[in-house]
């Protein structure tokens, strides 16, 4: 294992300065925004950002943790940006009857969730309302859902988007008894205060 050497300082604050800043950017996240979910002061994140910080294993948790990502990822050397999870990382539910609901975006995404839906046979599910100001967009990308909104029933067929305030009453089904169908939701939640 190669030390740094005198002239050679160890680099690993600025590479948690680096990460930390574009973890934050690439999830649209102030210093404010982190520092609150991650339950440390804003001048802490500052600090981080610096590249002049000696953090302890605990700040790094929670920092790491309010990004989720592992604490390696905030200390790495440059290199590619590339993470794969396995299906069993990613997770899924099991919502309604029949319908199977996993995290399209295995990160936490700032005001969206996004998922891809699976319907067996005949599955029906009811949506979520949210608060107004937020809206939903469903894709249907294999088979056929039906989509009621408010009272109206909306037919998709692979490749069709329908989007709709997601504080309506709105639930899914599969109308085909015989054939599975799939789409995916995205859901941008209204600001709070807005």
């Amino acid at each position: 294992m190669n030390k740094p050497s005198a002239d050679e300082p160890d680099r690993t604050g600025a590479h948690l300065a680096r990460n930390l800043i574009e973890l934050r950017h690439a999830r649209s996240l102030t210093q404010d925004a982190l520092a609150a979910s991650s339950t440390l002061p804003r001048s802490t994140i500052a600090n981080l950002e610096s590249g002049d910080a000696n953090p302890s294993l605990a700040v790094l948790v929670k920092v790491a943790g309010a990004l989720g990502v592992p604490i390696d990822e905030l200390l790495a050397a440059p290199r590619a940006k590339v993470r794969k999870w396995s299906a069993d990382d990613v997770g899924a539910r099991q919502r309604g009857r029949g319908v199977t609901e996993r995290p399209l975006v295995p990160e936490p995404v700032p005001d969206e969730m996004m998922s891809v839906m699976d319907f067996a046979p005949g599955a029906v599910m009811g949506g979520t309302p949210h608060l107004p100001g937020t809206r939903e967009f469903f894709t249907c990308l294999d088979g056929r859902v039906t989509l009621h909104v408010a009272g109206e029933r909306h037919e998709l067929t692979a490749g069709d988007v329908l989007a709709f305030p997601g504080n309506q009453p709105h639930s899914y089904q599969n109308p085909d008894a015989q054939r599975t169908a799939q789409g995916v939701s995205v859901v941008i939640f209204a600001k709070a205060g807005v």
